[in-house]
């Protein structure tokens, strides 16, 4: 009698174990697309979701969900969490599912901004996988300029004013391509072009979701503030000075000494430098507000100190 009950007990385990594993399967209601990757930039043959069919989830992340599609060679796929009936779904707590009410509110205008201007020779020897980098010359305005990567409201938490929690989800996954297009003039639009070589990975659209939505205007007058403030960098002597420098390593107290030259003394002290792998990539220049003029607004910034004191600065080419 003990024999049979104990194997009865040992039948039952396997089906036990099997309940245990359950899979959560879930309709689709959305015919998305589904994507190979987090940023929905490739879509391996083309695959949407069937509505009303039942899909396996995998997990939830950030406000995509990753699933199943059987039959396919990449057959794990990610969605948003919008593709799907959520029912009986537990959404695990992410940074994307915060309220816009716990965000910094649209200003009337940024007492503090923060210019950041890129040498794009030294980002793309550092960043080559970029599609703007992939085709850099000798001829591209960025060889021999300063280009822009953007200006930030200050202080850093002052970030995405007023914005769809979805968008700003998309923004964090550096899923750039899939956010709103902005609303700017033709000439500005051509403007960026040239003036942001990171326009044609949608830099443009991030800058603006994250820190242009808390500058206080529309997103034209956003970057025409901005572009204005670079050219007068560029038409400068700082501009000059890192041009004859190419190919040496310069101090940012040489620097400095340039912008007291240029801007007024003591414009210097309100400047910053980025250095990676001994290249300068950026200078940050912290600004006031109130006035169109760099030589004004530098006076009016904040005196942080610099990540880096001296390195080389880059001459285009790999």
């Amino acid at each position: 009698m003990k024999k049979i009950i104990i194997s009865s007990l040992l039948m039952a385990l396997p089906m036990v174990a099997m309940s245990k594993k359950a899979e959560n399967y879930q309709e689709a209601t959305k015919s998305c697309e589904a994507y190979n990757n987090m940023k929905h930039t490739t879509n391996t043959n083309g695959i949407k979701l069937e509505i009303g069919k039942k899909y396996r989830i995998l997990n939830h992340n950030k406000g995509q969900i990753l699933t199943l599609i059987s039959g396919e060679r990449i057959a794990q796929r990610w969605v948003d969490n919008g593709c799907f009936s959520g029912k009986n779904m537990t959404k695990k707590p992410t940074s994307s599912t915060s309220t816009v009410k716990n965000r910094p509110k649209h200003s009337k205008n940024s007492k503090q901004n923060l210019l950041a201007i890129s040498w794009q020779n030294a980002f793309c020897q550092t960043h080559q996988y970029k599609k703007e980098c992939k085709r850099m010359s000798s001829k591209d305005f960025g060889a021999s300029n300063f280009v822009l990567h953007g200006l930030w409201p200050q202080p850093k938490n002052n970030q995405y004013c007023n914005v769809d929690k979805k968008q700003v989800g998309m923004d964090k996954n550096k899923q750039w391509n899939r956010l709103n297009k902005l609303d700017l003039s033709s000439i500005t639009r051509e403007r960026l072009a040239k003036l942001m070589p990171g326009y044609g990975s949608n830099l443009h659209k991030h800058e603006w979701i994250k820190h242009g939505t808390c500058y206080g205007t529309g997103a034209s007058d956003y970057y025409d503030d901005a572009m204005n403030l670079m050219t007068q960098v560029n038409e400068s002597k700082v501009q000059d000075f890192f041009e004859k420098n190419v190919g040496k390593k310069v101090s940012l107290k040489e620097i400095q000494a340039v912008f007291n030259s240029a801007f007024g003394k003591g414009a210097g002290e309100h400047v910053t430098m980025n250095c990676q792998k001994g290249l300068i990539t950026e200078l940050w220049l912290h600004l006031g507000s109130g006035s169109d003029k760099l030589s004004e607004l530098l006076r009016q910034g904040e005196k942080p100190k610099s990540r880096c004191f001296k390195a080389k600065i880059d001459r285009v080419g790999y």
